[in-house]
C-alpha cells in the first residue's frame, strides 16, 4: 500500500478515533477488527493509485501511528507468523480427517518366470488398481491433543502480534517525539540568534553614540557567530530524526524527483507537558491483568500440557478404519473388462508394546518443557512488575523535571528583561547581558528536553501496563 498521510481538515472532525482505554481480550482471533480495518483501508483507496506518493506536507502523531499499523515491518512479520501457524493447524487437522489414495501397478514378466499349470494359463504381465480410504478412529488421544496444541499456539501468535503492535507504536511515538524535540530545538536556537542579533545592534548603536568601545561590538559579533553552528547541528538532527521516524513507520516509497526528495514534512503536534495520574498498586494490577506477554506464556504452558498428552499417547494403541476398492488382471484374460473387482472394509489396530523407551524419553522432554514454560511465566511476571516500577519512577522524575523547567524558563526570561533594562542604564556590561541570554537559551533547551522526557515516560508507562491510546479498531487483522 502506498504511503498516504491523511490530515484532518480544520473545519471538519477527524475520522480517526483517539481515546484512552484498557484493552480487554478480543479473542477469538481478532475477527472483530476486520470490518473496521476494511473501512480504514477504504478511506485510503482513492489515494492508492499513486505508486510513488509524495512526502506529505504535514504529519501528525495520529496519522503516523495509523500508517505504522499498516506498514511497520515488525507488525507485518508477526502477521505472517500467524499465517504460518494457521498452515500448521491445517496440517495437524488432516490427521483427524479421512485420507484417500489411489495405487496402480503394472508388471511385465520374462517368459522364463511365467509358468502354467492345468488351472491357469501362462501370463507374462500383471496389473492392478486399488482405491484405499483410511480414517483414524483412535491414536491414544494424540490427535485431539495435537489440535489443542495448534489452537493454543495460534492464540499465542495472536498475542505476540498484540505485543508487537504495542512495541511498534511505542517506537513510533518515541521517534515522533524525538522529531518534535529536534524541531523545537531549532526554534530555540533561532530565538537565541535573534537575541544575539539584537544585542549586536544595540552594541553598534551605543558604539556609534560613543558609549562603548569597538570591543563590545566585537564581543557581540563573536557571540553571534558562535551561535550559528548550534543552529546548523539542530537542523541536521531534525532531518535525521525525520528519517528515523520514516523507518519506524515503514514508509519506503519516496518519489525520486528532486523536490520530493528534499521535502521535510511539518510536524503539527507540540511538546507539551500534560501530567497524568498514576498509582503503583493499580498499575501493577492492570499490567498483570492485561499484558499480552503473560497471556501468551499462559497459552504456551497449556500447549505444553497438551504436548505431554501427545507424548503419553505412544503407550496407547491406535485404531484405523480401512476400506478399499480394487480391480486386477484376470488369470484367464488380459482384457481390462474381464478383470475381477471388489471392495474390502476392515479395522486395523496397532499397539507398540516395546519401543526401546522412546516414549519414556518423549514424556521426560514434555514434562521438562511444561515446567520451563511455568518458570518462564513466573520470571516474566516478576519482570513486568519491575518494568512497571521503573516506568513509574521515570514518570515521577520526568514530572519533577518538567515542573522545575517551567519555573526556570520564567526566571531566565525575567533575568534577560532585567539585564536589558540595566544595560540601557549602563549599570551592567554587555557581557552580563550575553550571559543572561545564554542562560535563557539553556533553560528553554532544558525545558524542551524535560517535556520530551515526560512524553516518552508516559508512553513507556502505558506500554508497561499494556495500554495504548489509539483505538484498537484500527489495529491490523491477521485474517
Amino acid at each position: 500500500m502506498p504511503f498516504q498521510i491523511l490530515t484532518p481538515k480544520r473545519n471538519s472532525r477527524s475520522h480517526f478515533t483517539v481515546h484512552h482505554l484498557l484493552f480487554p481480550p478480543v479473542y477469538p482471533k481478532l475477527k472483530r477488527v476486520t470490518a473496521s480495518l476494511a473501512a480504514f483501508l477504504a478511506t485510503l483507496a482513492p489515494l492508492q493509485a499513486q505508486k510513488t506518493p509524495e512526502v506529505p506536507a504535514t504529519l501528525t502523531l495520529q496519522t503516523t501511528l495509523e500508517f505504522a499499523l499498516e506498514n511497520n515491518f515488525a507488525i507485518k512479520q508477526a502477521i505472517e507468523a500467524i499465517k504460518e501457524q494457521e498452515g500448521l493447524i491445517v496440517e495437524v487437522k488432516s490427521r483427524a480427517l479421512p485420507t484417500v489414495g489411489l495405487n496402480a501397478s503394472y508388471r511385465q514378466l520374462d517368459e522364463g518366470l511365467s509358468e502354467s499349470d492345468s488351472f491357469f494359463p501362462a501370463t507374462t504381465e500383471s496389473w492392478g488398481i486399488t482405491l484405499t480410504a483410511r480414517q483414524a478412529l483412535y491414536e491414544g488421544g494424540s490427535i485431539r491433543a495435537a489440535l489443542d496444541v495448534q489452537d493454543l499456539l495460534r492464540e499465542s501468535s495472536l498475542l505476540a502480534l498484540e505485543s508487537t503492535v504495542l512495541d511498534a507504536l511505542l517506537d513510533v511515538r518515541t521517534r515522533y517525539y524525538a522529531a518534535l524535540l529536534a524541531r523545537d530545538q531549532i526554534g530555540v536556537e533561532e530565538q537565541n540568534i535573534e537575541l544575539l542579533e539584537e544585542t549586536l545592534n544595540n552594541a553598534t548603536l551605543r558604539r556609534d553614540a560613543g558609549d562603548v568601545s569597538d570591543f563590545e561590538v566585537l564581543r557581540a559579533e563573536v557571540a553571534l557567530a558562535n551561535a550559528q553552528p548550534a543552529l546548523i547541528r539542530r537542523r541536521g538532527a531534525y532531518r535525521v530524526a525525520i528519517e528515523q521516524l520514516r523507518q519506524s513507520m515503514g514508509y519506503q516509497n519516496y518519489r525520486r524527483d528532486s523536490q520530493n526528495l528534499e521535502r521535510v514534512p511539518e510536524l503539527t503536534d507540540a511538546l507539551v507537558y500534560n501530567p497524568i495520574e498514576y498509582d503503583l498498586q493499580e498499575g501493577l494490577d492492570l499490567a498483570l491483568e492485561s499484558r499480552a506477554e503473560l497471556k501468551q506464556l499462559e497459552a504456551i504452558a497449556k500447549a505444553r500440557e497438551a504436548g505431554l498428552e501427545i507424548a503419553k499417547s505412544g503407550l496407547r494403541p491406535s485404531l484405523d478404519l480401512v476400506g478399499t476398492y480394487g480391480k486386477q488382471r484376470s488369470n484367464f484374460s488380459s482384457s481390462f473388462d474381464d478383470g475381477p473387482d471388489g471392495w474390502t472394509i476392515g479395522v486395523e489396530a496397532n499397539w507398540n508394546i516395546w519401543d526401546g523407551r522412546k516414549t519414556r524419553g518423549q514424556r521426560i522432554q514434555a514434562r521438562s518443557q511444561l515446567e520451563q514454560a511455568r518458570i518462564q511465566q513466573q520470571s516474566y511476571r516478576l519482570g513486568i512488575e519491575v518494568e512497571v516500577r521503573q516506568a513509574i519512577s521515570a514518570l515521577q522524575e520526568a514530572d519533577q523535571l518538567a515542573q522545575a523547567a517551567v519555573k526556570v524558563v520564567a526566571q531566565a526570561e525575567e533575568a534577560v528583561r532585567m539585564a536589558d533594562s540595566r544595560f540601557e542604564t549602563g549599570s551592567i556590561s554587555q557581557l552580563d547581558v550575553l550571559e543572561a541570554r545564554v542562560a535563557l537559551t539553556e533553560a528553554r533547551t532544558n525545558a524542551l528536553a524535560a517535556n520530551y522526557q515526560h512524553l516518552v515516560a508516559v508512553a513507556q508507562y502505558r506500554r508497561a501496563l499494556g495500554r495504548e491510546s489509539i483505538s484498537r479498531e484500527s489495529w491490523p487483522s491477521a485474517e
